[in-house]
């Protein structure tokens, strides 16, 4: 008989006694020093076969700051590959940590992708200038409906319900939140309606997939399409011919936080941003700390692996599963809201333009942890900003790649990670009580 038990595996030995023992054969895994080394031998042909010399100037201040901080210039050439040379140490003592049966720290991937990145930044702004402010604030703020969306992704298939209707819950955030808006002429009433739909979204999937059992995948999969359909039906024929009283949404101004948001290159990113932001980073701390540390959290996740077992020792699996889609659901409408109460003063058809599934796909590259999650959603944010900066650079590199890259990204966490990364055991599979 075999088992698996934290990657390795595990046997029955029957020694001479007649006596069995578990027998634990490790196994090594290696697949983040692959994606390290494919990584860094990429970033060596790009040096040697594009190669740019001159000075990279980086410009760290901001113009909401009261002052400036000086730019830092760097060679370009010489530096490219002194960060080359520590990304090959990077990778070795990844291959190290494989070797030795021991997991990759998140922490070595943190500064091998920050170098990474750096390096990159240097060869394309040889010569140019790289506003580095404005380009961390621009990835946040493409970032923000992706990590609410895949907070409430995570939230959802941690309690069993695969949560594909992310997208539907974003967009009909993002209408309800320009009605609602414009109408009362308060963002707060918006930001209200955005969760709302969000929940309505929600309850229509927790309904049909629990209550049902009818496949989850499919119904998120007709919801998306459903609201798509709805919400470009009510623009026609609602907020097109009334645009000026139902279609221009009172927005959230941005919040200053005096002192903090005067820290360098982090203040602007960290400090001075709308309230949607500030509950993103509320969101994500809360959501970390509430599922491993809270009572509602440690049931969330015994109903999302063992819902038999959770039932047996007195957790309501079905009301825990439709629950916590509906709060799922409300987190991700707050998404939608930033797309019309921060980022653009209206409602458009397809204004999500599938957001939704990257948002899924940072849930499945995050390994369904909030704080991993956030991560992959600031990594598919920069890449979009990033190709904003590389046409203004007149770098080798078409911004066409760059604008292909956040869905070449989600195309390789669900057709190549997805089946090596183990989601929770009862992901996706309805509960019936027997």
């Amino acid at each position: 008989m075999s088992a698996s038990v934290h990657g390795d595996a595990v046997a029955q030995v029957q020694q001479t006694d007649g006596t069995i023992r578990l027998a634990v054969a490790k196994q090594r895994h290696f697949k983040g020093t692959i994606v390290l080394a494919i990584a860094t031998v990429l970033l060596a042909l790009l040096f040697l076969l594009v190669p740019r010399d001159g000075v990279s100037t980086f410009h760290l201040g901001d113009s909401s700051q009261s002052f400036a901080l000086p730019n830092v210039q760097v060679p370009t050439a010489l530096t490219c590959w002194i960060v080359f040379a520590l990304l090959v140490l990077l990778t070795a003592l990844s291959s190290w940590y494989a070797w030795n049966y021991r997991a990759q720290p998140l922490w070595l991937t943190i500064v091998f992708a920050f170098l990474g990145v750096f390096a990159f930044l240097v060869w394309a702004g040889a010569g140019g200038l790289v506003p580095v402010s404005s380009l961390l604030v621009g990835s946040v703020s493409l970032s923000v409906p992706l990590v609410f969306g895949a907070l409430g992704g995570v939230i959802g298939e941690r309690v069993g319900v695969v949560n594909v209707a992310i997208e539907g819950q974003l967009l009909l955030g993002a209408f309800s939140a320009a009605l609602l808006s414009s109408a009362t002429g308060n963002p707060f009433v918006g930001l209200l309606g955005a969760m709302v739909g969000g929940v309505l979204v929600a309850f229509v999937l927790a309904a049909f997939a629990i209550k049902y059992l009818v496949d989850q995948v499919i119904v998120g999969v007709v919801l998306n399409v459903l609201v798509t359909g709805l919400t470009g039906f009510l623009y026609g024929a609602l907020l097109a011919p009334n645009e000026n009283e139902l279609n221009r949404p009172i927005r959230f101004e941005r919040i200053k936080i005096p002192g903090l948001s005067e820290i360098p290159v982090i203040g602007p990113v960290l400090f001075n941003q709308t309230i949607i932001v500030y509950l993103m980073f509320i969101a994500v701390a809360v959501v970390a700390w509430g599922l491993y540390r809270t009572r509602w959290g440690l049931r969330l996740r015994a109903v999302g692996e063992h819902p038999q077992a959770a039932d047996t020792v007195g957790i309501k699996v079905n009301p825990s599963r439709f629950w916590n889609v509906l709060l799922a659901g409300a987190i991700a409408g707050i998404g939608g809201a930033y797309f019309t109460l921060v980022s653009v003063p209206t409602f458009t058809k397809d204004m999500t333009a599938g957001l939704g599934f990257i948002a899924l796909a940072a849930v499945i590259f995050g390994r369904w942890d909030p704080i991993r999650a956030t991560l992959a959603a600031l990594l598919f944010g920069f890449a979009t900003k990033l190709q904003d900066l590389l046409t203004v650079l007149k770098t080798p590199i078409p911004s066409e790649f760059m604008l292909m890259l956040p869905y070449v990204v989600t195309i390789l966490a669900v057709a190549g990670f997805a089946g090596q990364i183990r989601g929770p055991a009862a992901s996706g599979k309805p509960y019936i009580k027997e």
